[in-house]
C-alpha cells in the first residue's frame, strides 16, 4: 500500500482545522495505547535483544537468546 502523503497532508488548512485533526489524532492514540497497551509493551519487551553483557561487552551473545 502506497500513502500519497501530499493528499492525506494537503496545504491550506485553517488554523482551527489542524487544531482540531491533531486533537482527533491524539484522541485515537490515546484510546488505541489505553486499550492495548500490554499486548504493546508485550511484543515490545520480546523485540528487545541484549547484544552484549555488559560486564563482557566483549563476548556478544548471539541474536535470539
Amino acid at each position: 500500500m502506497i500513502i500519497d502523503l501530499e493528499t492525506l497532508f494537503p496545504d491550506g488548512l485553517s488554523d482551527e482545522t489542524a487544531s482540531a485533526i491533531s486533537d482527533l489524532l491524539y484522541a485515537i492514540a490515546h484510546q488505541w495505547e489505553s486499550t492495548y497497551f500490554h499486548r504493546i509493551r508485550r511484543y515490545q519487551a520480546q523485540q528487545q535483544v541484549d547484544l552484549f553483557d555488559p560486564e563482557q561487552p566483549w563476548n556478544k551473545r548471539p541474536v535470539g537468546r
